[in-house]
């Protein structure tokens, strides 16, 4: 019996669709894509060059390109890099198709998740997580019929999250029996290769990879280790990466890095546990969890402490939340739009944690609005803040053509919506 993720022959020549295609054709439907709209630009050619060099695969790509792109020249492939959400960071290989392939804007920059443009290897690799092949005729959208690609996604080699993709596309070639072997190979040798520099970079560091604590997932960070981030967006608690590993929060923990990661001047004793707790007499509370706070950052060798009068970070930690707002502060509203993975810390009850999430929201909201297209419109709809909003989708309805397909379903939202009113 054949993969059911390979390109099988007989079920292309008979016309039969695959399963895994007809279940991803059913998403692409569910999320009313457009068969015939390109995909978007998500990052601006200004921005690329810090998206990449920030990106976790920068390191280990001299070992994708000497195993895929070396050859690539006059091969009529091209071999993308992409992020954990779609979106290419870097495409190379055959230079006459690379030059084809910008007329489906499969360029450095567009968003080719599954929920962007519907089946192709990048998105449904990801959606998946597993290697896939799609032929030709498969994809979703009818503008990139004519191409084929193969796609493996790459993980984080301890946490074993997602952290990108790796493609080739092009013609029959591309989805070769032995492209998706080759793929899964040099997908398998980034990640060892990032482990091997992430224990190089502890033992330059003169560390050794943290212990466990009870209740906390660590992998280790070397000490003194510059450029600490915290993902807090769609995640019920935080989780703090640095160059040699990541670190994730409890709860509680989650709410003080976060508030004083925002105030970056600091906050009373008093002021942070009205901002945590509800009320400044939570204090003596307040102190006992930053001693534990204290405890486990030193312990994990994360690269920063908590100081005291006022409590503030010894040193700076970048939110995603400053990712996004320096994204609109700056009008790329698409891009903060893709860089919004959810509402911040949801789960979260601290009164100051409520009031940064509904300042993000709004900011976002605003943002969209004013932008006015049509397709940031509909992708903002489709987000958990959106979905109820109903002068989202009427300032939707307003700008879509009168003969899109996409009209339809807009309709029957708002009409659900005024039922629900």
């Amino acid at each position: 019996m054949s993969s059911p993720w390979l390109a099988h022959p007989f079920e292309l020549i008979t016309g039969r669709p695959r399963r895994v295609v007809d279940e991803s054709w059913a998403r692409a439907r569910d999320h009313a894509i457009d068969p015939e709209r390109l995909p978007g630009l998500e990052v601006s050619e200004d921005e690329l060059r810090d998206w990449r060099l920030g990106h976790p695969l920068a390191p280990v790509l001299p070992v994708i390109r000497k195993l895929l792109v070396r050859d690539a020249e006059g091969s009529g492939l091209l071999v993308a890099v992409g992020d954990e959400m779609g979106r290419l960071l870097w495409v190379e290989g055959d230079s006459a198709s690379k030059r084809r392939a910008e007329q489906m804007r499969f360029v450095e920059g567009a968003g080719w998740s599954e929920q962007r443009v519907g089946t192709s290897a990048p998105g449904t690799a990801l959606e998946l997580d597993h290697g896939i092949q799609i032929h030709d005729v498969e994809h979703f959208n009818r503008l990139v019929h004519g191409w084929s690609c193969t796609a493996v996604p790459v993980h984080d080699p301890e946490t074993r999250r997602i952290l990108g993709v790796i493609d080739i596309t092009g013609d029959a070639r591309a989805v070769d029996p032995h492209t998706l072997p080759l793929i899964e190979a040099t997908a398998a040798a980034a990640e060892a290769e990032l482990m091997v520099l992430r224990l190089q970079a502890q033992r330059d560091a003169g560390t050794r990879p943290a212990t466990r604590t009870p209740g906390m997932r660590i992998t280790g960070f070397a000490h003194a280790r510059p450029r600490v981030s915290m993902h807090v967006l769609g995640r019920e608690t935080g989780e703090l990466t640095g160059p040699a590993g990541h670190l994730e929060l409890s709860a509680r923990h989650s709410d003080i890095v976060t508030l004083l990661a925002w105030h970056r001047e600091g906050l009373s004793a008093a002021r942070l546990a009205e901002e945590v707790y509800g009320e400044d007499s939570a204090s003596v509370t307040l102190r006992a969890e930053i001693v534990r706070l204290r405890r486990l950052l030193r312990a994990s060798g994360v690269g920063f402490d908590i100081e005291s009068r006022p409590y503030r970070l010894s040193a700076p930690v970048e939110l995603d939340a400053h990712h996004v707002v320096s994204l609109l502060d700056r009008g790329a509203h698409r891009v903060a739009l893709a860089a919004y993975r959810g509402r911040l810390l949801p789960a979260s009850d601290a009164p100051g944690i409520a009031e940064l999430r509904a300042v993000l929201q709004v900011r976002l909201r605003e943002a969209i609005l004013s932008d006015a297209a049509v397709d940031v419109l509909l992708d903002y709809a489709a987000t958990e803040d959106g979905s109820d909003d109903a002068e989202v989708w009427t300032a939707a309805l307003r700008l879509l053509p009168a003969r899109s397909p996409r009209r339809a379903g807009v309709v029957l939202q708002l009409e659900r919506l005024a039922r629900e009113a």
